[in-house]
């Protein structure tokens, strides 16, 4: 069911939909607020697609220029154009519409104790495409025993970039079990994981 559902054209991201699709999107930010260059085989994997829909992304936006591709042995690279002027507006946007997950990823990564981080709230909504008004703010969940200085000056590095609050709230995976209002709203509602899996799933 996965598979067929990855297959299907998703709907425009709430959060920027000026991109096609939010597999689209996905596919972009993966490459675009990166700087990396990927297989097609890994860009799939790292944007959550299955590999025909990403081939026919790819397709798409290097006849259009804003990606470029080579060839190392059988391998098809893939990276972001940094020739074409589209390159530079569209990370601005995916910066602000779906950096986040990206960045606070890339930033999580260097702290230790971290269990698993997932943003929840008005954002996390608008990515799953749950219609609403757009968020002011970023709520990001930690759960570990992470240096708590460290997640912050993580969160204000992300603030900086993507234009928006991120509020951290981190909790030990024993304090997130406990029953509470506040959690239960967050187990109930929209989530969208940034390091390992959503722990109630």
């Amino acid at each position: 069911m996965d598979d067929n559902i990855n297959h299907m054209r998703t709907a425009a991201p709430l959060l920027a939909p000026i991109f096609r699709s939010d597999g689209q999107a996905r596919l972009l930010s993966t490459l675009l607020l990166t700087g990396e260059e990927l297989s097609v085989t890994d860009l799939a994997d790292r944007a959550g697609l299955a590999y025909p829909t990403a081939h026919r992304e790819v397709a798409r936006l290097v006849d259009a220029g804003i990606l470029s591709e080579r060839h190392v042995g059988r391998t098809r690279l893939i990276r972001a154009n940094g020739e074409s002027p589209l390159v530079d507006p569209l990370r601005e946007i995916l910066m602000i519409a779906t950096g986040p997950v990206v960045i606070l990823a890339s930033e999580f990564a260097h702290i230790d104790g971290i269990e698993s981080a997932f943003l929840y709230g008005s954002f996390a909504a608008r990515m799953l495409g749950d219609a609403g008004p757009a968020p002011h703010d970023i709520d990001v969940m930690v759960l570990g025993e992470p240096e708590v200085d460290a997640i912050y000056e993580a969160c204000t590095r992300v603030e900086s970039a993507v234009h928006r609050p991120v509020n951290p709230t981190i909790l030990t995976t024993e304090e997130f079990a406990a029953t509470s209002g506040f959690l239960d709203n967050v187990r109930r509602g929209p989530a969208v994981a940034v390091i390992g899996e959503l722990p109630w799933r």
